[in-house]
């Protein structure tokens, strides 16, 4: 993809009222743990960079976490993650007074459900600068009326956008393969991702190996047994049912290999009931619930498996790879940006758990191929996603905007940022 780099050329002479202030930007997200998990430090970044920040979410923990860790304000509003007319209504007329109230130059909103009602509010309101941050395609996983419905709200969220940030170039080109967008209105920061990985948390000292074997033992795992691992949420769209049957694939060759599930069921999307209760009753599978801290846990890996059925970019592989464990995935949007197949690990068939048991037994049998793949997935992590290196990016986005509209530039800004990557 081309690469474009940043210029700031003033297109207009702004006043000194004008940049007397802090260009204001809020951002609009369904549940704040996605500020919490995929805005981890960027917050942060971009106040000390000089901007007035404002996260809207619906009231929550992860807000409360948010504000005190990124020392940024923060509103609380319902806002209903599934289709309710009434619900959605009534959140927009209340998104329109807080965003007429702030005043902001700048809109970032993801999700699909504050995407939409973000870009609406704030384009009725007349924010001069409005952003959709396309982090997924829920519907690439369904049919019939809820898909059509799902991409009439995409449609409109981007149409209403001044551009829209897409976090990796596959979900870039579905996104336009499906018409949602043109492709001039779309851009991928860098090399793709949320945040970025912060890739130092998982270059492990000899303290933190021996924990990692204080960990293994306390699992119940003993020395020299394999172990492959899964992050992430206990669902349908996570692959779950195929991973389950890949390892019991597995099991005929290695016998006493070890699954590792770090993460949570959610209602919304279950695993068939005979799938869970497998599960949950075989010796060989087991179950952490959420954890805080996973940084550890990738130590135990021998091989990460991720078999989701779709993603924007997810940020487990990365981790895996930063932590050096080759990944075996399915060729999904967004593991195919994630995980270069061949080098830093394997991406098997969509839904096809007896290649995705066959490519994950490669790495079982080779500790060879193990150390290689894994050891060029964290170069690519050290390399391509420095958390930073993204952070920089997105702010000289922001600035080249903030110039093209005659608004004040942060107080703090630099001259040199990391370049900006357009996929055209």
């Amino acid at each position: 993809m081309a690469r474009r780099q940043r210029t700031l050329q003033p297109t207009r002479c702004l006043n000194m009222t004008a940049q007397a202030r802090r260009p204001r930007l809020a951002y609009v997200t369904t549940h704040a743990i996605s500020a919490e998990n995929l805005m981890n430090g960027q917050l942060a970044f971009l106040r000390e960079r000089g901007f007035d920040i404002t996260v809207i979410a619906a009231p929550s923990e992860s807000l409360d976490v948010v504000r005190e860790r990124e020392h940024v304000a923060t509103i609380p509003i319902p806002i209903e993650r599934e289709i309710s007319l009434a619900a959605d209504a009534r959140t927009l007329v209340k998104l329109c007074g807080i965003l007429r109230q702030l005043q902001p130059d700048i809109v970032n909103a993801g999700t699909p459900k504050a995407g939409l009602l973000g870009m609406i509010a704030a384009k009725l309101t007349g924010v001069p600068v409005r952003f959709y941050t396309l982090r997924g395609l829920r519907l690439e996983t369904t049919s019939g009326f809820k898909q059509r419905l799902l991409s009439a709200t995409e449609r409109i969220a981007a149409s209403c956008a001044h551009q829209v940030i897409c976090v990796g170039d596959s979900l870039r080109q579905e996104f336009v393969r499906r018409k949602l967008v043109a492709a001039e209105k779309t851009i991928v920061l860098r090399h793709g991702s949320s945040n970025g990985v912060n890739a130092e948390r998982f270059q492990y000292s000899a303290e933190q190996f021996a924990q990692i074997e204080q960990l293994r033992t306390s699992l119940g795992i003993p020395p020299d047994v394999p172990v492959i691992g899964f992050v992430g949420r206990l669902t349908r769209d996570k692959g779950i049912v195929d991973l389950h049957e890949a390892f019991a694939r597995l099991l005929g060759e290695f016998p006493e290999l070890r699954l590792v599930l770090i993460g949570w069921p959610e209602a919304g999307d279950p695993v068939p009931s005979d799938v869970w209760q497998s599960i949950q009753s075989h010796p060989q599978i087991i179950r952490t619930g959420a954890i805080q801290d996973v940084s550890l846990y990738y130590g135990l890996f021998d091989v990460f498996v991720f078999p989701s059925y779709r993603e924007g970019f997810p940020n487990v592989p990365l981790e895996a790879a930063a932590a050096g464990v080759p990944v075996v995935g399915y060729s999904a949007t967004g593991t195919l940006d994630a995980v270069l197949d061949g080098i830093t690990g394997t991406l098997a068939p969509l839904q096809n758990p007896a290649a995705l048991a066959a490519d994950t037994a490669k790495y079982l049998r080779d500790p060879w191929l193990r150390r290689r793949h894994g050891e060029a997935g964290r170069r690519r992590a050290l390399m391509d996603f420095r958390r930073e290196d993204l952070w920089q990016s997105l702010a000289g986005l922001y600035e080249q905007w903030l110039i093209r509209c005659g608004l004040p530039l942060p107080i703090s800004s630099v001259e040199q940022t990391v370049p900006l990557r357009k996929a055209a």
